[in-house]
């Protein structure tokens, strides 16, 4: 019989705020708190780093933000906001080059599923020097404008549908 047995699950030992776990086969670490908020984190190539990292704040079962290992090595480089709660994130953010800053980031500013606007920093100099967007909210991106020469100066505009290209004729 070992010391641990007459204990409630969740070790109230520790008091009120300690955390009950589990860790199920598949390498994954479920922290569940007492205010209903959990954390999973999940290491899917078993190298002992975490791949997913969920974290759902208000304990209602959807996670507000995941971080996952998108681009190899041993940090969480991508995290994914949907900050609303309906199973799609509004926002993603992503170290492309694994040095700490976020490189590229995509928002879906209007809720409906879609992107809406995307930045770039291409050369990774932690300038933003390529911005995408979807101005009449059609789910397609209307205008690109690019600084090609990375001097922090927007040097070229497309404009990939004529509804949004204030030069077109119609």
């Amino acid at each position: 019989m070992s010391e641990y047995e007459d204990q409630p699950a969740g070790g109230d030992e520790y008091g009120h705020d300690a955390p009950t776990y589990e860790e199920p086969h598949d390498h994954t670490i479920v922290a569940q708190f007492t205010d209903g908020s959990q954390v999973g984190v999940v290491d899917v190539d078993h190298d002992g780093y975490a791949d997913i990292v969920a974290s759902d704040a208000d304990g209602d079962g959807r996670p507000e933000v995941v971080y996952t290992d998108e681009h190899g090595g041993v940090a969480l480089d991508t995290a994914y906001v949907d900050a609303n709660e309906d199973g799609n994130p509004e926002r993603v953010y992503a170290d492309t080059n694994e040095d700490g800053r976020v490189d590229a980031a995509a928002a879906d500013t209007d809720h409906d599923g879609q992107l809406d606007l995307a930045a770039f920093d291409r050369n990774f100099d932690g300038r933003v020097d390529q911005v995408q967007s979807d101005p009449d909210e059609d789910g397609n991106i209307d205008r690109t404008v690019t600084d090609t020469d990375f001097d922090g100066v927007a040097d070229t505009v497309h404009y990939g549908d004529n509804d949004t290209n204030p030069y077109a004729r119609n």
